[in-house]
């Protein structure tokens, strides 16, 4: 029997809010069953599982991680967009840290292919990069630089990895900085991907490199900033870079 005044958005929430309190790896159907007062039995009928509740729990996080973002960034280019990104993206795994390691799990492509959230990832991270000139190969480079630099910051300074006297945001600083010079100065590489790629795994085939909003491939937006309003990414670009991400490659 459902109880009443449980929902699925409320154990999503409640378990968004517990695994910032204590850590995902602690988030547990019974610990949330308590707080709500009820049986474990209970949340079983809005959620299949613990597994189930994680994966909720990673698109509700791509989703807010990149609502953030997105504002963030809307109405900015270059330099500037690429400052507010990386602070919206440190600024949320820091003030969420249990929620932030729900968004790095590993969930079905059919899942993530229907999350706003990991869409709106690979665009934002791509319309930020073509202001910089980037075309594919080079993009997705790059957007993997960008993600391996982000991510390693915000993990190791929530698990308080740093230990060096040096401020963390001077370091921060002058890390973008660096990214922001490199960028400009990217080494383009002397011949396009080309269409069509044979994936070396087994069995597997690389989707073709398409452009996002505009027949150059462009991102379509004013002033060729990363607003909302700029065209999306192509969706089997989306699924290619998605692909890749989630098999770990």
């Amino acid at each position: 029997m459902v109880r009443a005044g449980l929902t699925v958005d409320r154990i999503v929430q409640a378990a968004a809010e517990l695994a910032d309190e204590v850590g995902l790896d602690n988030v547990t159907l019974s610990a949330l069953a308590r707080g709500f007062g009820v049986k474990d039995a209970s949340l079983y009928s809005h959620v299949r599982n613990l597994a189930d509740l994680r994966t909720r729990l990673c698109v509700q996080a791509a989703r807010e991680m990149t609502d953030r973002i997105g504002a963030a960034v809307a109405g900015r280019a270059g330099k500037d967009a690429l400052l507010a990104f990386a602070d919206a993206f440190r600024g949320y795994a820091l003030e969420h840290p249990g929620r932030y390691a729900a968004g790095q799990l590993q969930v079905d492509p059919a899942v993530a292919a229907e999350s706003v959230g990991h869409r709106r990832s690979i665009e934002l991270t791509y319309g930020m990069l073509r202001a910089y000139g980037l075309r594919e190969p080079d993009l997705t480079d790059a957007g993997r630089l960008l993600r391996s630099t982000f991510h390693g910051y915000a993990d190791l300074e929530t698990r308080t990895g740093f230990s060096h006297p040096r401020r963390l945001d001077d370091s921060w600083r002058r890390s973008l900085e660096a990214l922001h010079f490199l960028l400009e100065n990217w080494p383009r590489t002397t011949q396009p991907e080309p269409r069509g790629t044979r994936d070396p795994r087994p069995g597997r085939a690389a989707a073709p490199a398409v452009g996002c909003g505009t027949a150059d491939g462009g991102h379509r937006a004013e002033g060729g900033g990363c607003g909302a309003e700029g065209g999306g990414c192509g969706a089997e670009h989306i699924e290619h870079i998605r692909d890749e991400e989630q098999t770990g490659e």
